[in-house]
């Protein structure tokens, strides 16, 4: 299947295949953006019109008063003359920062060429790769678009690539992973928003004429702004409507941008943050940027979470778990904060196999002297005072009663009380001369460097070459300050962000290679680093420190817009919950928890005999239905961020057998009823679970009214349907 085609009469590239189309032209040497959306014929009559706009100049040596690039729809905005956000800012040797990049030629590929240094999207013979070469009208800099597209997917992916071929060097200020620009329409922008324990919040509003960016500059895609924006009709839902999701495979620093034009044009931009960014680029040298993918949806959110949701799973995760059932855990942490010895440990372990818990994950604590978060970071030696038998023989124990065992680590940080920062504190980022600003008592250790990156893969590997370990916690709990690399030139600082997620991909490529056997989860107090970078490594990562049930069905709604279950960590903790002191059932904590990839995290050797039988359930139930949870299709039905009631579905491929979760946050006196129409279902089949019979058509266009279990506030069901005839 050919997707890509070249019309040499109007010059214009179009890729389709048949879900969406993707066109843009060459118009006077420039790239001229004309269409991304469902598939359509293109016969090149749709151009943008020639007009004379005041205050508005033409191209250089352009006799042509009609046509300039500041209010054309533009593919990649890189030339003088476009006041709106450019894509590429250089400064060049002779203290000018004007550059016009101009078509030169096009190649088809059949292979997705990998990224230098950056994870990306792969494919499995079903993409098809555009790349256009351009060439700035003075100095020897050449700039390649890179676009993807797959088979059967509402995907493309970008990425380009910057070459100095000059015998000077320049600066890239600003380099967008990717542009689109969009005629006179309205939208609404959706962003995910939030802070430590309130991630990704779902944020909605119109957008207006001017500028909206937003984005991290904290040295990680951070709790704050997930990498990903949508632009959406102002009547799209979760079923119906046009939507534009986007995001980056990118761990780092990032910006999200939407500028509105005086004639009601939309850009959006999408990128490396360019706040103190600044990379010098030497003769014969290049610069990538990283992945942009760009999601089509003619049919709503849910449509859209779907086309990633499934991206993510078959052409981003590389790890041999990407398909395989995710255990069910116990972690300490909850259970016993930094207070643990061998004795307690084990006896947490005896109870997780007893309700049929599968891996047991020995959490932060375990190292150096580390009796609080003050110390030892950086020191990966086993605390003989908590385990004086080692780490070595407690795993072995905990295999010999049936479990699997996981370790923490937290490999990018070092504290201030720790032999290594005593030995090597230059390691640190940090600028001469002046104070550290610690964080959580830590600092952050400069993986930009080699020497650093090898200290800490040594002192992991030793760790994880003479102790049994199935599972990786990897963490990371401040962000950066002082960002400075004491083995960089000054003019090299402001590249340090950006080498140091290029140092952190190299080490984690090296582990993961190294130790494929070993599942890694990321976390960075908890969901501070929730990126399709991080999961181009470890396939699910820790959704938020906050375990509170009630939190968790917002943080996990939210987090759904972009990535799978599959992805998303989440335990049962104890009540009063240690975050927010709310108290809820079991029921409704196994339910919410069960949503994801399923764990506990509490003192199991104080539980009720009650308590350790609804467990015992719980833990059955999830192994029963884990392939359709963790791998089935996942609808969104009634959006927490708008109302008292929360519900979703997970729907297997062959639409047999689906799973409900509803929930109620506050009961009142005399509560309306509210109907919950199901979707995804075949409408042909018969489907019958708990209290909900009918045929698929019925449940998902009259549907049935939504009650829980029990009266009270918190409460929730998960009901099983399944086709009977």
């Amino acid at each position: 299947m050919n997707m890509i085609t070249y019309d040499q009469t109007n010059q214009s590239f179009h890729l389709t295949n048949g879900l969406i189309s993707y066109i843009f032209a060459v118009r006077e040497g420039i790239l001229e953006h004309l269409y991304f959306g469902k598939a359509i014929h293109y016969t090149g009559g749709y151009r943008y019109p020639a007009a004379d706009r005041s205050f508005s100049p033409n191209p250089p040596n352009s006799q042509e008063r009609l046509f300039s690039y500041d209010t054309m729809m533009l593919e990649y905005p890189v030339n003088t003359g476009d006041y709106r956000t450019q894509a590429l800012e250089i400064d060049y040797n002779d203290g000018s920062n004007v550059s016009d990049f101009r078509y030169v030629s096009y190649q088809i590929v059949q292979k997705k060429p990998a990224l230098s240094q950056l994870p990306s999207f792969y494919d499995e013979e079903d993409g098809e790769t555009l790349i256009i070469h351009l060439k700035d009208t003075k100095e020897a800099v050449y700039l390649d678009l890179s676009y993807t597209i797959y088979q059967n997917r509402r995907v493309i992916t970008r990425s380009n690539q910057l070459r100095n071929e000059s015998d000077v060097p320049l600066y890239i200020a600003k380099m967008a992973s990717a542009t689109i620009d969009f005629p006179n329409r309205e939208f609404e922008m959706i962003h995910l928003s939030g802070s430590w324990s309130r991630e990704r919040e779902i944020v909605r509003e119109k957008v207006f004429a001017g500028i909206k960016a937003i984005g991290s500059s904290r040295g990680a895609s951070s709790h704050h702004h997930n990498p990903f924006m949508a632009l959406v009709d102002p009547n799209a839902d979760e079923q119906k409507g046009e939507i534009y999701g986007t995001s980056l495979v990118y761990s780092g620093n990032h910006e999200f941008l939407v500028e509105k034009d005086p004639y009601q044009q939309t850009r959006l931009w999408l990128g490396i943050n360019p706040k103190n960014f600044y990379w010098q680029l030497l003769p014969d040298a290049s610069f990538t940027t990283p992945e942009a993918v760009l999601v089509f949806s003619e049919s709503g959110l849910n449509q859209m979470s779907q086309t990633f949701h499934q991206l993510i799973q078959e052409r981003l995760v590389q790890s041999p778990y990407k398909n395989l059932d995710r255990p069910i855990l116990a972690n300490n942490w909850e259970a016993t904060f930094f207070d643990f010895d061998e004795e307690k440990i084990l006896k947490i372990a005896e109870e997780a196999k007893k309700i049929g818990v599968e891996l047991f994950v020995l959490d932060d604590g375990w190292f150096g002297h580390r009796d609080d978060d003050t110390s030892s970071l950086g020191d990966w030696i086993e605390d003989r005072r908590k385990l004086p038998h080692g780490l070595a023989a407690l795993s072995e124990k905990i295999h010999q009663a049936g479990l699997q065992f996981g370790l923490w680590f937290e490999p990018e940080m070092v504290s201030q009380d720790s032999q290594l920062f005593a030995q090597h504190p230059d390691w640190a980022l940090q600028v001469p001369g002046r104070d550290l600003s610690p964080g959580r008592g830590q600092y952050v250790l400069d993986f930009s460097r080699q020497d650093v990156r090898d200290y800490i893969y040594k002192a992991m590997k030793m760790v994880l070459t003479t102790v049994k370990v199935d599972y990786v916690k990897w963490d990371m709990n401040r962000n950066m300050t002082e960002v400075f690399s004491t083995a960089l030139a000054k003019n090299q600082q402001g590249e340090v962000s950006h080498r140091y997620v290029l140092g952190l991909y190299d080490f984690l490529e090296k582990m993961t290679q190294e130790f494929p056997n070993i599942l890694f989860e990321s976390c960075s107090g908890g969901g501070g680093r929730f990126d399709l970078g991080m999961l181009a490594y470890m396939p699910q990562v820790w959704t938020s420190d906050n375990t509170d049930a009630i939190s968790r069905i917002g943080i996990q709604y939210g987090t759904s817009l972009v990535y799978p279950p599959a992805t998303m960590g989440a335990h049962v903790a104890s009540v009063p919950n240690h975050q927010t002191g709310r108290i809820t059932s079991l029921e409704t904590r196994g339910n919410v928890a069960m949503s994801g990839i399923f764990g506990y995290e509490l003192d199991l050797t104080i539980l009720t005999e009650d308590e350790k039988i609804e467990m015992k359930a719980q833990v059955a139930f999830y192994k029963t239905h884990r392939r359709l949870i963790q791998y089935g299709n996942f609808y969104r039905l009634l959006n927490p961020f708008e109302g008292n009631e929360a519900a979703w579905m997970f729907v297997s491929e062959n639409k047999a057998e689906a799973l409900v979760f509803y929930s109620r946050t506050l009961n009142q006196a005399s509560t309306p009823f509210h109907t919950l129409k199901l979707v995804g279902l075949d409408p042909n089949l018969y489907y019958e679970g708990e209290q909900i019979k009918g045929y698929g058509n019925e449940l998902m266009h009259l549907g049935f009214y939504a009650q829980p279990h029990s009266q009270g506030d918190f409460q929730s069901s998960l009901t099983y349907l399944k086709v009977t005839k």
